[in-house]
């Protein structure tokens, strides 16, 4: 026998958990752009790449984000609560993540240890 009630509690509960920390952790990128410093990967070079990005085009890449870094309105001010915004933002994503995973396996590992 299925109990549809706590199984309708799972999908909602890691419906919520997934937005939750998908939301979070745009909204710090998007901070952290917002502050001045934009998040810049350079990309891994497997050998069965499709595409390969050349050190000019990482260079012109890091270019253009120096000077949006530069052109923005906001005063050092904002930009420092944008930064402090967007690690709020991380945390509360990685805090999310940390409680699933207790969630999941705390209680069997509380058992193990116990």
């Amino acid at each position: 026998m299925i109990d549809w009630l706590s199984f309708l509690l799972v999908l909602v509960a890691a419906l919520v958990s997934a937005c939750v920390v998908v939301s979070a952790y745009a909204l710090g990128i998007r901070l952290l752009t917002v502050s001045g410093r934009t998040p810049i990967v350079t990309p891994a070079e497997f050998t069965d790449a499709i595409t390969i990005v050349s050190p000019a085009e990482i260079r012109q890449a890091e270019k253009r984000a120096a000077k949006a870094a530069r052109k923005s309105p906001l005063s050092e001010g904002q930009k420092r609560a944008a930064l402090v915004g967007a690690w709020a933002c991380f945390a509360v994503s990685a805090l999310a993540v940390l409680v699933g995973v207790y969630l999941i396996i705390g209680e069997h590992l509380f058992k193990i240890f116990s």
